[in-house]
């Protein structure tokens, strides 16, 4: 078993401030959705390893819209200093990132933000060494 994407709710046409954060800040590539689903609105994100899809998030429209106060993606970049670089990207393109949890994980350093939304997305690394 292995998990194919994780759904993240957003409000009516939020998709262009979605894309600003999971593309633009978050470094996602957005892919089309499937004619049969386009209709409803939202967009979806990948980030892929050479070619290979390694994460993939379906945002997706919900009226009325409630941000996730707990539940929430994890995404895992390679090495702390990856973590840094892209704390820093999302930081300097406006979005809330927080470090207070930085080393309460064991074995990981990691960050927390908020989308447009106010959903939260955690990211993270493992230790080196």
């Amino acid at each position: 078993m292995r998990l194919h994407h994780v759904q993240i709710s957003i409000p009516k046409g939020g998709e262009e401030q979605a894309r600003s954060f999971y593309g633009d800040a978050l470094g996602m590539t957005e892919v089309p959705k499937p004619a049969s689903l386009a209709g409803r609105g939202g967009c979806w994100f990948r980030a892929f390893e050479g070619e290979t899809v390694v994460a993939e998030i379906h945002l997706g429209v919900d009226t009325p819209f409630v941000p996730a106060k707990k539940a929430h993606p994890a995404l895992v970049m390679a090495s702390p200093g990856e973590l840094e670089v892209l704390g820093a990207r999302i930081e300097s393109a406006g979005f809330d990132v927080s470090w207070e949890e930085r080393h309460t994980f064991e074995g990981y350093e990691r960050f927390h933000c908020l989308d447009p939304f106010n959903n939260r997305v955690e990211v993270l690394s493992p230790l080196v060494g």
